[in-house]
């Protein structure tokens, strides 16, 4: 039965990442946005739906420091398996080494990009070098995802074909929904698949702590990889990249901001000591820095996909290598 629904699970999924793609495109096409600028608010926002949900249930349940360690897993996920992947791919499928995912960025299109690699690299890194992160952190997070995305939202960038059709525009709003009910489906075809996942594994005898690193931190990552590698395939690369790079900005401001600021509201401030993250933080960094420097040079083929596939391994390895040390000295 639980492959049964793996196997159904599979199929939504990709329906549901087509139907995301499709209206995601068509809603950047009306309200002049960009690609990457939808990608890097409507879609970056929605796909983080898991995040978001796992740092409610954290803050209400005083296990705080899972939402923090989900954040930072998820930015390195993302990035490193999402684009590592679709950069192999996309080279196999063209049958050229030569040839890369990014696509020529309009100036505010590749602003919006580096500025989001910058916040999800700077923030983590001072949190660490402060120690500690109470309730203000937390708002003064929210008020830089509020007030970035509103810039965002008055950048406007003119369409290549020209002026869009009347009758396109009155449509926005029934793009803008099927957009986000592509988002549900996505996200409930991914939870009943990690779910059906798990208990095929616990059915085989794998140790949950194997299970809680790979599958579990992989299924909040589901979404990002289905609508992105999905956007690269349908050559919306600007789509994908602004979703990533997004979902990390969304991650370590809106996300990471509630982690520490809903604690207050319900009467339980808390205080969190960063440096438990510090090695998350550093490999996040040390992928921000290689992801930028690929942007910078404008060139991302199968050799740098290659290069993300294995920091993602070593960062598998690695968090494997911690969790049976810890067991050890327990």
């Amino acid at each position: 039965m639980h492959l049964l629904i793996i196997l159904i699970s599979l199929v939504i999924l990709n329906q549901a990442s087509r139907l995301t793609i499709t209206n995601a495109v068509k809603v950047s096409d009306i309200t002049q946005l960009g690609k990457t600028a939808v990608g890097f608010s409507l879609l970056a926002f929605s796909t983080s739906l898991p995040e978001l949900s796992v740092a409610f249930v954290a803050a209400f349940t005083g296990e705080a420091a899972i939402s923090v360690g989900n954040v930072l897993g998820s930015n390195i996920v993302n990035i490193c398996l999402v684009v590592g992947l679709a950069a192999l791919i996309i080279s196999l499928r063209h049958r050229s080494p030569s040839v890369s995912v990014i696509p020529s960025f309009a100036k505010e299109e590749l602003g919006s990009l580096h500025f989001g690699l910058f916040v999800s690299s700077v923030i983590p890194l001072s949190l660490v070098y402060i120690a500690e992160a109470s309730w203000l952190v937390g708002l003064i997070l929210i008020l830089i995802f509020v007030l970035y995305s509103y810039k965002l939202s008055k950048i406007r960038i003119p369409l290549e074909e020209g002026s869009v059709p009347e009758d396109e525009k009155k449509k926005l709003r029934r793009y803008t929904s099927f957009t986000f009910l592509g988002v549900v489906g996505i996200i409930l075809s991914a939870y009943f698949l990690v779910e059906s996942a798990v208990a095929v594994a616990e059915f085989a005898q794998i140790p949950r702590t194997l299970i809680g690193a790979t599958i579990i931190a992989f299924g909040t990552s589901l979404p990002e990889l289905t609508v992105s590698l999905k956007a690269f395939l349908k050559g919306h690369s600007a789509l994908a990249l602004g979703n990533i790079i997004g979902s990390s900005f969304v991650n370590i401001t809106i996300i990471l901001g509630i982690t520490l600021y809903v604690p207050l509201l319900i009467g339980s401030p808390l205080t969190m000591n960063m440096l438990v993250f510090q090695d998350l933080v550093i490999f996040s960094l040390i992928v921000n820095l290689f992801f930028w420097y690929f942007l910078s040079m404008g060139k991302l083929s199968w050799r740098e996909g290659a290069i993300f596939l294995f920091l993602y391994l070593l960062f598998l390895a690695s968090t494997l290598g911690l969790i049976q040390s810890r067991q050890q000295t327990t």
